[in-house]
């Protein structure tokens, strides 16, 4: 296994398999039911709602598992992050027993859906351990242990007097699953289209998914699984916030460690997993997505975390990030998109859960567009108000109007001649804003830094070399290309040219692009 180049951002899972590829949609279609989103929540309720004999199609804007189901780690877990003793605080005793439920349902859901479908994924049974933090002065594990006990969690142990032993969690290989799906979909006679970006939703009776290519899928239901609903203004985003979190894998001799999930209970806190047995993949170190002005210090932080605790950890064989998006009350928003017809439903808000969240997601929408009773309905409802996390919704979105302030303080740039290769910045131009991006042969690209969701102004990331709304979440390649909504449109291009006697010492042609084919014009 070969290692990546140190600037490089994939995943294990992007490297390791190759998925299955479908042409863009061409034609109007007419189906029972459109699901927007090519990832593990798209994909399991299709697959789900395929099995109901509902007729389906499904919409990806790029290529099938190019979102989030890459960039996770694949922890199917009944331990949530969230604990459950905070989660009862706020969902009473009921709702965080049926939130072990729910989330045990969804770990057997996929093992019966593995077994009956013979899916070769890596699929494995291991113990959880809930360990705590040297600096946690909290009784995090006393809590913990005595809330899984009131809500019959009752093969919850301590393992020893540092860590929670939760027994029967899975692991497997995302993209392996995924792939065979999407072959299943397809053999059973569902559609699905790549490169093909949904871009206007219309629910009620006349339903339909527009692309942005002028193509329209008529359905009866709408499922919108794009880790955050790209169909809204503001319902959903108001009440999740989007946050980004950083994964290494290590080279590790066989047998050093305990195949297992780990978990700690620091601030933010960290998450670790075997794959193969000679893999440690350990991840953390989140912050606000768009609102970290150095994030490969948070891959020099994780990896001198994983250092320490673990000596024997070789070459870094891949390293990646990804968007999780936190509820303000710890717990997805799976169901009836608020404020929207009966028939438009929405999989969002994982909360660091994402690989059993969105197949609770599924099963439950399935359960309402074939019209039964789900015991789950109401605690995942999109529509819920949670009075009791009322003062995280206070401070997440202080904190979103805040970021509005970089209207105010963004300063103008005397030259860009000092911009990296490969780097972006933003920068006040008169009265626009621009974002700037110099490629590797040293032109400019120049668009606005103007979010086109609600207003807010993108940040570059470094990493990823993208830029990100600090928000929602927005987040657009180096060019201005949406990547990951809200937000549904590119960021525009702008004019800029360096002022003339500055033009004259820098020796690379700055250059605007065409939102269409990023040729120069």
């Amino acid at each position: 296994m070969n290692t990546v180049h140190p600037e490089e951002s994939v995943s294990l899972w992007s490297a390791t398999v190759e998925m299955p590829e479908f042409l863009p949609l061409r034609e109007d279609v007419l189906v029972d039911v459109c699901v927007v989103g090519g990832g593990m929540a798209g994909l399991s309720a299709a697959y789900l709602l395929m099995k109901e004999g509902k007729s389906v199609c499904v919409l990806e804007s790029f290529e099938l598992g190019s979102g989030q189901t890459a960039r996770t780690t694949a922890h199917f877990s009944n331990a949530l992050d969230d604990r459950y003793f905070e989660i009862e605080k706020i969902h009473g005793r009921d709702g965080a027993r049926l939130a072990f439920e729910s989330h045990t349902a969804s770990i057997q859901k996929v093992a019966d859906i593995v077994r009956a479908e013979n899916i070769e994924c890596d699929f494995e049974y291991v113990n959880g351990y809930l360990f705590q933090d040297d600096r946690n002065t909290e009784d995090t594990l006393k809590n913990e242990y005595e809330a899984c006990q009131r809500i019959g969690m009752k093969d919850v142990v301590f393992a020893d007097g540092n860590s929670l032993c939760f027994p029967r969690q899975v692991q497997l290989h995302p993209l392996k699953y995924l792939r065979r799906l999407a072959e299943l979909i397809s053999n059973g006679g569902g559609q699905i289209y790549t490169h093909s970006f949904a871009e206007k939703f219309q629910g009620g009776k006349n339903s339909f998914v527009k692309t942005r290519d002028g193509f329209n899928v008529r359905c009866q239901s709408i499922v919108v699984a794009t880790n955050t609903p790209i169909n809204d203004l503001l319902a959903i985003h108001t009440k999740q916030y989007a946050y980004r979190s950083y994964v290494l894998a290590f080279e590790i001799p066989k047998g050093k460690i305990e195949n297992a999930l780990y978990w700690d209970t620091e601030d933010p806190y960290h998450y670790i997993r075997l794959e193969s047995d000679t893999v440690l993949i350990v991840g953390g170190e989140d912050h606000k997505t768009g609102q970290e002005s150095h994030p490969e210090q948070c891959y020099q932080r994780l990896e001198r975390w994983a250092r320490q605790r673990y000596d024997f950890a070789g070459a870094i064989l891949y390293r990646w990030s990804g968007q999780v998006m936190e509820p303000m009350d710890a717990l997805g928003f799976l169901g009836r998109n608020p404020g929207d017809y009966d028939n438009v439903f929405v999989i969002t808000g994982d909360s660091g859960n994402g690989m059993t969240h969105v197949t609770i997601g599924a099963m439950l929408i399935t359960d309402q567009i074939m019209g039964r009773k789900n015991d789950w309905e109401n605690l995942y409802s999109p529509s819920r108000i949670s009075l009791r996390a009322t003062s995280t919704f206070l401070k997440e979105n202080i904190n979103t109007a805040a970021q509005y302030a970089d209207w105010v303080t963004t300063k103008s740039a005397e030259s860009l001649g000092d911009l990296p290769f490969g780097e972006g910045r933003v920068f006040r131009d008169g009265l626009q804003l621009v974002a700037a991006y110099r490629n590797d042969n040293g032109a400019y690209h120049t668009v606005s830094a103007v979010c086109p969701h609600l207003g807010g102004v993108v940040s570059w990331n470094t990493v990823e070399k993208s830029w990100d709304c600090p928000c929602h979440g927005s987040r657009f390649d180096c060019h201005g290309k949406v990547i990951e909504g809200p937000a549904v449109s590119d960021l525009k291009s702008v004019d800029y040219v360096e002022p003339a006697v500055l033009t004259e010492r820098v020796s690379p042609v700055l250059q605007t692009y065409s939102a269409d084919d990023m040729s120069p014009v």
